[in-house]
């Protein structure tokens, strides 16, 4: 299932250019991906980091294939795949995307530790939730 959202690209966000700065995509893309973490997978991180639980990034890609500009209007989408060799990880497809077409394009790979530490694993009710989640082959 793929989620998205819109944002307008911010005026502090512009370089010097008058293109959005890199640093930027992957924040945007974050929104993203914590909404879709909360309202789908339903594992609000604050709460859980509470409980002790820590869902935390383990590597990311990201290709920039064009810029976008002070107030563009562009849509972020998130899509989860589970992991090909059965590890405890998510891996989310995402793109921005300007009137259709992909300015940039990653794939952001998490999983959950311990807050006292100890070896990554998913949490149940998330394992529950991905269970029918497709595959992400490399």
């Amino acid at each position: 299932m793929e989620y998205s959202k819109t944002y307008v690209a911010k005026e502090e966000h512009i370089d010097v250019q008058e293109i959005m700065d890199g640093l930027y995509y992957p924040f945007y893309m974050e929104y993203c991906r914590h909404d879709y973490i909360r309202e789908v997978l339903g594992f609000d991180l604050e709460i859980e980091a509470k409980n002790g639980i820590y869902m935390v990034l383990s590597n990311y890609s990201i290709s920039f294939l064009r810029s976008l500009k002070k107030g563009d209007e562009f849509i972020v989408t998130c899509t989860l795949y589970a992991d090909k060799a059965g590890l405890p990880k998510l891996h989310f497809k995402q793109e921005i995307k300007l009137n259709g077409k992909v300015m940039t394009k990653a794939v952001f790979t998490g999983t959950c530790i311990p807050a006292t530490g100890g070896r990554p694993y998913l949490p149940e009710f998330v394992l529950e939730k991905i269970k029918d989640a497709p595959i992400l082959e490399a």
